[in-house]
């Protein structure tokens, strides 16, 4: 099979490609419906209804606007008719909610002078070292009042600006919960005997967490200025100003304009914390003699790890 060569002087011209028109380009080329086109000829060709149709047709259009203001009116009535039961009950509700803080507040102040009396009547029956060695045990472990001198560190947010583009608040010179958790295990470490945030007393098992914008000490909210209280040495507070978590707050202070102070204080008083529920106990070992240090003597704590307590700046 032979293939005729092309006529002379004619070029062999490449086919053309044919795009199907997508969907964008149509609906931009033609933006309206093509029945909306062919409803305006039709009446164009035949012209207004008259006669029954038209009549029709208001009929209809009346009957709607009826029926629609009708449920517009009974709407508005019903809302009207149920303000009142909404008003009496959110006055309900706060009335409830008062008189159960009253009635808390009562329980927890009987709760309070039953645990003195249970307490005076344990410490008579008890008597003499066996009494000190329990009210020494109570006060250690949070369960009993202490008063002594000690430290007051105080830290309060910072400014915390809005965005004006995006609205969005600036919280860097928020106090977090890591910070508070910094400076309470520092003051433990430096020979605190008793800690409180804001008057919550800390025990062993105590949590000071974030949920959401707040801080919460043992499930009870604080906020700023948090003022941590401590009963230790009497160089507890400059000892903690100088250490690893005074430059901690220094530095803060600094970079987000947040308020730190750390004084001595001569007369502490803190609270009892709440009854501690433990499901698991197990008796404290003794601390091992001096001789089993390498070094001969006791050795002095090591500044905890900071890769977790700097408040994620």
């Amino acid at each position: 099979m032979t293939v005729a060569p092309d006529p002379p002087g004619e070029e062999a011209q490449p086919a053309k490609r044919v795009y199907a028109p997508d969907f964008l380009t149509e609906l931009f080329r033609n933006p309206l419906e093509p029945g909306y086109a062919d409803a305006a000829a039709r009446k164009q060709r035949e012209g207004e209804p008259t006669g029954t149709p038209k009549a029709l047709r208001s009929a209809s259009l009346a009957v709607a606007l009826v029926v629609l203001g009708f449920l517009l009116v009974v709407a508005y009535q019903q809302t009207i008719a149920d303000e009142p039961a909404r008003t009496t009950a959110r006055a309900e509700l706060i009335d409830q909610v008062q008189n159960r803080r009253e009635t808390t507040k009562e329980l927890q102040q009987r709760a309070d002078r039953l645990a003195d009396e249970v307490s005076a009547l344990r410490d008579r029956e008890l008597g003499g070292e066996a009494a000190r060695k329990l009210q020494d045990t109570e006060a250690a472990t949070g369960l009993a009042p202490v008063r002594g001198s000690g430290a007051k560190i105080t830290v309060a947010d910072g400014p915390t600006p809005i965005n004006p583009v995006t609205g969005e608040r600036n919280t860097a010179a928020r106090v977090k919960d890591s910070d508070l958790q910094l400076a309470a295990n520092a003051l433990w470490s430096l020979g605190a005997e008793a800690i409180a945030v804001n008057g919550q007393r800390l025990t062993a098992t105590s949590t000071i967490r974030q949920a959401g914008e707040a801080i919460l000490v043992d499930l009870s909210p604080v906020t700023t200025p948090y003022e941590v209280t401590a009963i230790g040495p009497d160089d507890l507070a400059r000892d903690f100003h100088d250490g690893y978590a005074g430059r901690f707050f220094e530095q803060l202070a600094a970079k987000y304009g947040m308020s730190f102070d750390s004084r001595k204080a001569d007369d502490l008083r803190l609270e009892a914390a709440t009854e501690l529920k433990l499901r698991v106990a197990e008796p404290s070992l003794p601390p091992p003699a001096p001789s089993t240090f390498l070094s001969g003597s006791p050795s002095t704590p090591a500044e905890p790890s900071r890769s977790s307590s700097e408040g994620g700046r």
